[in-house]
């Protein structure tokens, strides 16, 4: 009986260890302004860790992965134009032998949407590689649920 709780409490002492040493240096969230009764602007902000950074939409093939935000199909909505970030910090990065653009701290990209409905979830996934001077995490997916409210 020893040896049997002994051995599960490695196991469960195992199973923490590992989950200790996922990072992630990366939260987003989401929001949405009416600024039109038929038009908003979905904010989709990532609050960076320090000495960590994610790369802009517009990297160069050869590159990082790029940030990349897909929106599932709706009849409630469609999108106006592109996802649109601020300016990026651009800089030579040895390990992809290029300059690269990419943000630190916090960055809010933004995405113009037209209203076919009055209020509305807008729903998809945001692709980013996150890298610090050290190392690149895989890339990562995260989901997302925009609700779109009444303007008040």
């Amino acid at each position: 009986m020893k040896k049997i709780s002994l051995m599960l409490a490695m196991v469960l002492f195992a199973v923490v260890g590992a989950f200790a040493q996922i990072e992630k240096p990366v939260t987003w969230s989401y929001g949405a302004t009416k600024i039109s009764k038929t038009e908003a602007i979905l904010y989709l902000k990532a609050t960076i860790e320090d000495r960590w950074h994610i790369y802009s939409q517009n990297v160069k093939d050869g590159g990082p992965v790029k940030t990349t935000f897909t929106f599932a199909p709706s009849k409630d909505f469609s999108l106006v134009g592109k996802t649109i970030e601020p300016k990026a910090i651009v800089k030579y990065e040895s390990t992809f032998k290029m300059n690269v653009s990419y943000f630190e701290k916090v960055v809010i990209f933004q995405q113009k949407i037209k209203l076919n409905r009055n209020t509305t979830v807008v729903k998809g996934k945001v692709e980013f590689m996150v890298c610090n001077d050290k190392q690149c995490l895989p890339p990562e997916e995260v989901e997302f649920s925009v609700p779109v409210k009444e303007k008040k």
